[in-house]
């Protein structure tokens, strides 16, 4: 991933771009926190509402559950390759629709119950019939499960499919237990390395390391992660050691007052997208979302409103990360053509067409807001900024209630696409090649080369744009070992942090 340096930039990076709960201020937090060798402390940004994400979406609660509390029958690796894990191996028939796992023995959750091959079914039952999150429909391809020996599960789909086994290494595939199913949002069970022992909604969560853990203990006794809203209050917890380490760092412009720590600088899921509404007017009308598409100049947005930290995928709503991304020179910056095309949807040049651009209150879409606001009046748009309230009046009004024009903001999830222009979501995009492509793909032996026809046919259809790519900032200190910025699953493995 190309990252341009600048000194001064004020994007907020990786988890800060997630769907999910993000509460004011943390600065006020109370809960007792030793920092000391044998535990660390991590401040970001963008806080959970529950610890549930099971019927919550959005990338924040699996950023702090996954891999810490919940481990799945796979894990994906930092190169995006499943590896085992809850399963220490599979086959797959001939005609690529069933797996037997061979589950991991002497495993138990934390509560005490075992970990076996009736766990694992039910966890993947309950997803299709319990989950309202909408990460679910990465299940729908599951026609059963049978429990073959205690330790052997069978999964049967109902058609090939080349993602179904790599969405088991994220949030949809997180192992659970029956008997730990009631108290999700805040008493999470799992068979992780950590339990929980504090949550204060917004503020932080804090894990302890298990002394029965079945796999390598944890590099450290214990962790917090703490939630900030205020770049400077995040600085200032690390320079007065309140913090360890700063996890998508909301204000890169004060690096240079970090000389004292250790900056890295990684790669995520993440794409800050520019989204429209394709089943309202004037948005669903291809021509106009492809009037936006060449009125924004996505660098100058990078450049001036991030300050350099991002990569241009041409609007590619895809990571360089995904091994069908390839960027797109299909809309390059150009005005003329974007009042052509507004010309010929039947908007004359003295007739401005009026949108709402519903941004959530998170500074790096409000910074991009203004540069927006000011390419899409250039061309003969009338556009009006409505700040929405993030989470609770965005979460309900544009991803719930889909009652918006346009809006703005980063979705860290991994390998999205699929979920991303899904006729039932947010961004109104019910295009039935699309979906058709998308099942072959899944489906084919030739999954890249079909997946790039699937990010062809979006582009044509100008299903949303993206901005950027975005970044993930890693400032700590020196003392810190084992930090990884580079984001793939989603997951913040704390496990690995220690210190020197």
């Amino acid at each position: 991933m190309k990252i341009l340096r600048n000194p001064l930039t004020s994007l907020l990076l990786a988890s800060t771009f997630v769907i999910s709960a993000c509460s004011a201020g943390s600065t006020s937090y109370q809960e007792p926190v030793e920092v000391d060798q044998s535990s660390i402390v991590v401040a970001t940004t963008a806080a959970p509402a529950s610890l549930d994400f099971t019927n919550a979406s959005g990338a924040a609660i699996p950023q702090a559950m996954m891999s810490n509390v919940y481990e799945g029958l796979v894990r994906i690796d930092s190169e995006g390759e499943i590896q085992p894990m809850l399963a220490t191996s599979w086959e797959v028939s001939e005609d690529r629709q069933e797996y037997v796992f061979q589950l991991r023995e002497g495993v138990t959750f934390s509560n005490g119950e075992p970990f076996d091959a009736e766990s694992a079914k039910f966890s993947i039952d309950r997803v299709k019939t319990d989950w309202t999150n909408g990460l679910k429909s990465g299940m729908d391809v599951v026609e059963s499960t049978e429990v073959v020996d205690t330790h052997v599960l069978r999964v049967r789909l109902t058609r090939p499919s080349n993602q179904w086994l790599w969405n088991m290494g994220t949030a949809i595939g997180a192992m659970m237990t029956e008997g730990g199913v009631d108290k999700l949002a805040t008493d999470p069970v799992g068979t992780g390395p950590y339990t929980v022992t504090h949550w204060a909604p917004g503020r932080a969560v804090g894990f302890t390391a298990r002394e029965d853990y079945w796999g390598e203990a944890p590099a450290n006794d214990a962790a917090t992660i703490r939630y900030f809203s205020d770049a400077t209050a995040t600085t200032n917890a690390l320079q007065s050691g309140d913090v360890d380490v700063i996890w998508a760092m909301q204000a890169p412009e004060q690096l240079s007052i970090l000389d004292d720590f250790a900056v890295e600088v990684g790669t995520t899921n993440g794409e800050m997208l520019l989204s429209m509404n394709n089943q309202r007017a004037p948005f669903d009308d291809v021509r106009v979302r492809q009037a936006v598409m060449y009125a924004v100049d996505r660098q100058a947005i990078i450049d001036t409103a991030l300050e350099g930290y991002g990569t241009d995928t041409g609007g590619v709503p895809v990571p360089p990360t995904d091994p069908w991304y390839e960027k797109s020179d299909q809309y390059p910056f150009d005005p003329d053509r974007a009042r052509e095309l507004l010309r010929e949807a039947g908007y004359s040049e003295s007739e401005r067409v009026r949108v709402t651009m519903s941004i959530p209150s998170l500074p790096y879409a409000q910074a991009a807001s203004e540069i927006l606001y000011s390419q899409l009046r250039d061309v003969g748009f009338d556009p009006v900024i409505e700040s929405t309230e993030f989470p609770a009046v965005w979460l309900s009004q544009v991803m719930g209630h889909k009652d918006y024009d346009m809006s703005l903001i980063a979705h860290v999830e991994p390998r999205d696409l699929p979920t991303l222009f899904s006729p039932g979501y947010y961004l109104g995009f019910a295009d039935p090649e699309t979906q058709e492509l998308l099942v072959a793909a899944d489906s084919s032996e030739t999954e890249v080369e079909m997946m790039k026809d699937v990010v062809d046919r979006i582009m044509d259809q100008a299903g949303a744009d993206n901005l950027m790519n975005v970044a993930n900032i890693v400032v700590m200190d020196k003392t810190i070992t084992g930090v990884d910025p580079n984001v793939v699953s989603g997951a913040l493995e704390l496990s690995v942090i220690g210190r020197r």
